[in-house]
């Protein structure tokens, strides 16, 4: 950070004032959704209102403090020492930790716990943020981007081996910051197909997988090739033709391709297939070729490892979950009941709402966790569509202004931490609230600055207001 004169008067306001209103606006909804008439008030220390308003007075002196007293060179240039600390935690929290939900992710002292997971969101921003801003740094170069990959992945599979799998989810989230810096697009277009198939994998079967994969190829060998329209033509005639290859099994003529099975059957093909195109690229030596087959091979192998990562990876209450939503399991009583009961009351709120503490599925406790995880369904039951807009709304203005003073950074690194707060609220809000209204399973992931919970509170003005310092340095004079 430059030596000279700084000026308080540029803090950014607009990011300080959606920060107060979500806060806010979080504590009074932690209060409808746990009221009782039982409790003094909404300042009661002894309701979950009472508590989250002792852990915002804690996070506003820590933002405070954040602005005007600590000195960002101390984090900026202690990002190695924090980044290996939080990973002694992470491998602490493995043997020490308490056991939640089938996830052994919290250290609990007394009445607080904590997540190392939430914390790694901010050593990991800071390391990238180190690392990426490198004078000599280029993403495409193999060996910058491995040493990236490697930064993520070190924390990451410590967090998965707990397992916590909405920090994982998380995760993600930072390669919006890799593509901002350079990452080409096709890494975004492979993410989209493990996705892709991923579900269809579990809602169909690997069949299915390999059709979507040899036409998506296909087309892709197309628009490189001479003859784009021949190819494209050529592999949807094949596609179409493979797609009748159940049918085909059960001629009298093909009985003991029929005892094979249809999936094993496809395979075949497609490692004939790619044998082939192997061959034929060892022979032209194209580069462009090359990484279209190793996509290939990559999506075919993790088609047939579908079964091995859902059934070894994921906890059973997470692979039910994901087979609720995706409606290979119906369970509106079982594992569907939260989700079902949050769709409820978000409906029930109607355009205006039902008002403050009026809310029938709020009140009689309808939802689980609805102060924690399922905050956005009080929301949507007291305030209504207008108020979950508004909501949205606030947290959009939030993250893109973000976003908009990141781009006026004079310095990388500031940009690139700034790019990587973005994109953690943005993974946030999207599973949290996906996961209310049924669009994404449920992994137990707060909503920031809503939801209950000091630890969580804490870690999200940790990492905004470590911006909102750093943002300050380019108004030095």
């Amino acid at each position: 950070m430059r030596r000279s004169e700084l000026s308080y008067r540029h803090i950014d306001w607009t990011i300080v004032l959606c920060y107060l209103l979500l806060i806010f606006f979080g504590w009074i909804n932690i209060y409808a959704s746990s009221y009782s008439e039982a409790a003094s008030g909404i300042f009661d220390l002894s309701t979950k209102a009472g508590m989250q308003f002792l852990w915002i007075g804690v996070s506003l002196c820590v933002a405070t403090a954040l602005i005007f007293v600590i000195n960002p060179r101390w984090y900026m240039s202690t990002t190695w020492l924090l980044y290996l600390g939080v990973l002694v935690l992470l491998m602490a929290v493995l043997v020490f930790g308490k056991e939640v939900n089938g996830s052994k992710s919290w250290f609990s002292l007394g009445r607080i716990s904590f997540q190392p997971s939430e914390l790694s969101k901010i050593t990991t921003s800071l390391a990238l943020a180190t690392v990426m801003s490198h004078y000599n740094f280029r993403i495409s170069r193999p060996s910058d981007l491995f040493k990236i990959l490697g930064l993520l992945a070190i924390p990451a599979g410590l967090i998965m081996l707990e397992p916590e799998i909405g920090t994982i989810l998380v995760y993600v989230g930072f390669v919006f910051v890799l593509y901002r810096e350079g990452l080409t697009g096709w890494f975004l277009f492979l993410m989209g197909m493990v996705i892709l198939l991923f579900i269809l994998t579990l809602k169909f079967s690997p069949f299915v997988s390999m059709l979507v994969i040899l036409g998506t190829f296909g087309i892709i060998r197309g628009l490189h090739a001479r003859q784009p329209l021949f190819f494209i033509v050529g592999y949807t005639l094949a596609v179409l033709l493979l797609a009748f290859l159940p049918k085909l099994l059960t001629l009298p003529s093909l009985t003991f391709l029929a005892e094979m099975g249809c999936d094993t059957v496809m395979l075949i093909l497609m490692l004939g297939f790619c044998l082939y195109w192997f061959i034929r690229m060892l022979h032209r030596k194209e580069r462009k070729t090359r990484w279209i087959f190793l996509g290939l091979v990559f999506c075919l192998v993790l088609t047939f490892s579908v079964e091995l990562i859902f059934d070894k990876v994921l906890q059973p209450h997470h692979q039910a979950r994901i087979e609720n939503l995706l409606g290979i399991r119906e369970d509106p009583h079982g594992i569907g009941y939260n989700v079902n009961q949050s769709m409820i009351a978000i409906g029930s709120g109607g355009f205006a709402g039902k008002g403050f503490l009026e809310g029938t599925q709020t009140k009689f406790k309808f939802v689980p966790e609805q102060s924690t995880d399922f905050i956005f369904c009080t929301v949507g039951e007291e305030w209504g569509f207008l108020g979950s807009l508004g909501l949205l709304a606030v947290f959009f203005t939030l993250i893109a202004r973000i976003l908009v003073t990141a781009e006026r950074q004079k310095e990388a690194n500031i940009r690139i931490y700034g790019y990587c707060v973005a994109a953690i609220l943005f993974m946030h809000v999207l599973i949290n609230i996906g996961m209310t209204i049924g669009l994404m399973p449920v992994i137990g992931i707060p909503l920031p600055f809503i939801s209950y919970g000091g630890s969580s509170l804490l870690t999200f003005t940790l990492l905004l207001f470590m911006y909102v310092r750093l943002d300050l340095e380019r108004w030095r004079r």
